[in-house]
């Protein structure tokens, strides 16, 4: 018997769309994660974007357990000498609350060409509306 591994070309893609409504960030995040890389699918093979496209709603609602809010940093580096910055996670709610789920997401995909192809499939909104009808997106009950 021979191993199967999936062709490019062989890749079905879906769109699915998930509520973030009070969803904690991490849990939620690993079951995205796992979609954009196509892990859900039986025809998984690692080096192939096997994956499936994502749009997420309510970003802006997404629960974070016990006092994160207030302690939990995120940290970035500009680049030049001295020049980490850190943000808590309540400042980034009211700043861009979209970012608190595409960094949890990113942070879980493959580092690389691969890893960065899975994660433009990811689409992430603040609110409940989406332009993405035409793609007829199926809802995912979490």
């Amino acid at each position: 018997m021979r191993t199967f591994s999936a062709k490019p070309q062989d890749v079905q893609r879906e769109w699915l769309v998930f509520d973030a409504k009070d969803q904690a960030i991490g849990r939620l995040a690993s079951k995205i994660a796992k979609i954009l890389q196509g892990k859900h699918k039986p025809t998984y093979t690692p080096h192939i974007d096997m994956g499936d496209a994502v749009i997420v709603l309510n970003a802006a609602v997404v629960k974070a357990t016990g006092n994160k809010d207030a302690t939990k940093q995120y940290y970035h580096h500009t680049g030049y000498p001295g020049g980490i910055k850190s943000i808590t996670l309540g400042k980034l709610r009211a700043k861009n609350p979209t970012q608190i789920l595409e960094l949890a997401v990113k942070r879980m995909l493959p580092r690389g060409p691969l890893g960065r192809d899975m994660f433009r499939k990811l689409h992430v909104y603040a609110g409940a509306e989406h332009p993405h009808t035409a793609q007829q997106p199926r809802v995912i009950e979490n």
